[in-house]
């Protein structure tokens, strides 16, 4: 597969400089490679080893590294000749039932190259197939199970049919913890002689949320900027609120002063630029740093769900948002 390449052309300097995006450059090649989730890939190694792969669900959150775990499986059973014995499908844009009649079916029925045992179909995103097309993926899945093994991979496994799931040893990957992003990061800023702050490692793992694509995408945009890396940058590039900002935010709230906590939201979303979904995401986060009765956390907690279902909804963000705030403020009686 060739290198992605990021081109930055500086017009004055009347030269460009080519960078290579670092998610490719860094994506793992081996299962060892795969970071966060070593009890499975511990599993999936037994199976290369005794050569008795079955077919694979993979389910969880974006970047935790599915896609990064069915391709390395690929290439430790395939070696050189896995790209011949191996295909990669995304659901979400082929997801009807024709290319699972068509497409799906012509790779699986022909024989493997090179002497391999099988071949392998990875179906990305599967969670976005229609059901007329899982229903007929599973008599595929049926049919050609001497010749063919299938890797599916979702963030929601509800959405998969059960004669599928029943068919499929399910993985689940959770999100990475903050640990194993700050330990790559560290390694991919070494490698390209980025200088990296703590307070900055610590901003990039609470941006990422346990996604690794996230958590490498805001470590080269800071890096574009400059090759030492605060927290204020990482903040600034991500769109995101200081956490500091939005514990001051809930207190200043929760003290009772609505007019100053109200002037305190109009800068994160007027002048920083913040959604609705995302100030509310981290006052979620925030609520559970701050020392509450439990009883004052549950009904807070509970009116943060009901304001966000009505963003979700499509009510006026800005109303909604106050209106939160008002609830936090009335709480303080």
């Amino acid at each position: 597969m060739p290198q992605l390449l990021m081109e930055i052309s500086q017009i004055s300097g009347g030269f460009t400089i080519k960078e290579e995006i670092w998610i490719e450059k860094y994506r793992p090649h081996e299962l060892g490679d795969v970071v966060g989730q070593t009890e499975v890939i511990e599993r999936l190694k037994s199976y290369i080893k005794s050569r008795n792969v079955p077919h694979l669900l993979f389910s969880g959150p974006p970047g935790v590294g599915k896609t990064a775990t069915a391709v390395s499986v690929a290439r430790e059973l395939f070696k050189d000749g896995w790209r011949e014995n191996f295909t990669e499908l995304n659901a979400s844009d082929e997801r009807g039932i024709d290319v699972v009649r068509h497409k799906i079916k012509n790779f699986a029925k022909t024989s493997p190259i090179g002497g391999a045992d099988f071949k392998i179909i990875f179906l990305d995103e599967a969670d976005a197939l229609t059901s007329d097309a899982q229903s007929a993926l599973r008599r595929t899945m049926e049919r050609y199970t001497n010749n063919c093994r299938f890797i599916l991979s979702c963030n929601y496994s509800s959405k998969i049919i059960e004669p599928i799931q029943s068919r499929c040893a399910v993985y689940r990957f959770r999100p990475l913890s903050d640990d194993a992003i700050s330990e790559r990061i560290r390694h991919i800023a070494k490698n390209e002689g980025v200088e990296v702050a703590d307070d900055g490692i610590e901003a990039i793992a609470y941006v990422a949320r346990g996604d690794m694509r996230k958590a490498i995408n805001s470590l080269q945009a800071a890096a574009l900027i400059d090759s030492t890396i605060h927290k204020d940058m990482i903040y600034r590039i991500t769109t995101t609120a200081h956490p500091e900002k939005i514990t001051d935010l809930i207190q200043t709230a929760l003290g009772g002063n609505f007019t100053a906590a109200r002037k305190k939201l109009d800068v994160l979303v007027l002048e920083q630029g913040l959604s609705g979904e995302d100030v509310i995401g981290q006052i979620y986060r925030a609520m559970f740093k701050l020392d509450l009765p439990d009883k004052l956390m549950v009904e807070l907690i509970d009116i943060i769900g009901e304001i966000d279902f009505r963003l979700t909804e499509g009510a006026n963000e800005k109303i909604q948002l106050e209106a939160l705030l008002a609830h936090f403020a009335l709480k303080s009686e």
